[in-house]
């Protein structure tokens, strides 16, 4: 039995429920922790009982330590600070094993046990972001990635876990300040600072729009599977994270910012399923709760002209940090950057 934790307030509840139901697909044994960051996505989660999936309020979760900083943090920095004792509260509650904070925009693709079977005796598991070199800020924004972490209730384990915790406490912005950044630089020297932390090696674990490039997409009697470019290794998809997808009000969406090129092949294979899935997940939601916005869409989405200026300052700048190679020319065509879509088409 894996078990699970995550958070998510009602305009990720439609990312939520498609995290819960890929577990569901492919685990062979699994427990998903939610902690609802509002009533709202409470009241919806708690109306429908899953026996894999347990949720608890928001207020039942926070402790005096979280309220004392919540009015400093914006609402983003605050799930930053939130994540590490969010696994240390469903450790300790419902005394488990060992738990994985899983990122709520995540899909699994195959069984996670796949991943955990690197383990071996060790007692954390962390993710590198394993950037494409165009789009490398590890130096600021961190070497490793809080999207699929494990961490065993044992000495070790713990060791980390709370010491992460009283970090995030101290000290967790969206912006660098002595080597910090939000929750995961804290992660950075982790395997020199802790014992038993391993470095997951499996290419097909941490997926995401800043090393999709890396890989070709195929599909093997009905399965995802990854091909390194590099190399032609190929691996099973365990996982994709579809950071940055973002629904506007004016019935668009955005597959990811027009920092990440992305072929038409990953936004067939991946990015158009997972978005046609929200939006019938949003359909079941609206069934029950006509006024919820479960996708978060609250603002219209950006002018192709802001758009386009957008692009051309990432460029101008990667190109100023030496991680542009210009004479590849995919990095100046602009469609491969452009991945704003109307919601139309998908339904």
């Amino acid at each position: 039995m894996l078990n699970f934790c995550t958070l998510f307030d009602s305009n990720y509840l439609s990312r939520g429920l498609a995290l819960y139901e890929s577990l569901k697909l492919v685990s062979s044994g699994f427990h998903l922790f939610v902690v609802a960051f509002d009533e709202e996505c409470y009241r919806y989660l708690s109306s429908f009982p899953e026996k894999n999936l347990t949720i608890v309020r928001l207020a039942e979760f926070e402790n005096e330590d979280l309220l004392k900083v919540k009015t400093s943090r914006t609402s983003a920095e605050y799930c930053w600070t939130c994540t590490p004792s969010i696994i240390s509260y469903f450790i300790k509650q419902y005394q488990l094993d060992a738990c994985i904070y899983v990122d709520a925009d995540m899909i699994f693709y195959h069984d996670p046990q796949i991943l955990l079977s690197e383990l071996n005796n060790n007692s954390v598991l962390i993710t590198e972001h394993r950037f494409t070199k165009d789009y490398d800020v590890s130096a600021t924004h961190g070497i490793y990635c809080v999207q699929f972490m494990y961490f065993k209730n044992d000495s070790r384990g713990l060791a980390a876990l709370h010491w992460w915790q009283d970090r995030c406490l101290e000290w967790c912005y969206a912006y660098l300040e002595d080597g910090k950044f939000g929750d995961q630089k804290y992660l950075d020297d982790w395997t020199t600072r802790f014992e038993g932390v391993h470095v997951l090696k499996h290419a097909g674990g941490g997926l995401a729009p800043w090393n999709i490039q890396q890989f070709s997409l195929q599909k093997l009697n009905g399965e995802l599977f990854i091909s390194d470019k590099k190399n032609g290794n190929v691996y099973p998809l365990v996982f994709f994270h579809f950071h940055g997808l973002k629904f506007f009000s004016d019935d668009t969406v955005e597959c990811c910012g027009s920092l990440y090129e992305l072929d038409t092949q990953v936004k067939e294979i991946l990015y158009f399923p997972y978005i046609r899935r929200l939006l019938n997940l949003g359909k079941v939601i609206h069934q029950h709760v006509p006024g919820l916005n479960p996708h978060g869409g609250r603002q219209p989405s950006p002018s192709p002209a802001k758009t386009m200026f957008e692009y051309i300052r990432n460029t101008v700048f990667q190109m100023k940090e030496g991680k542009i190679d210009i004479f590849n020319g995919r990095v100046f065509n602009f469609r491969l950057h452009r991945h704003l879509y109307k919601l139309i088409q998908f339904k």
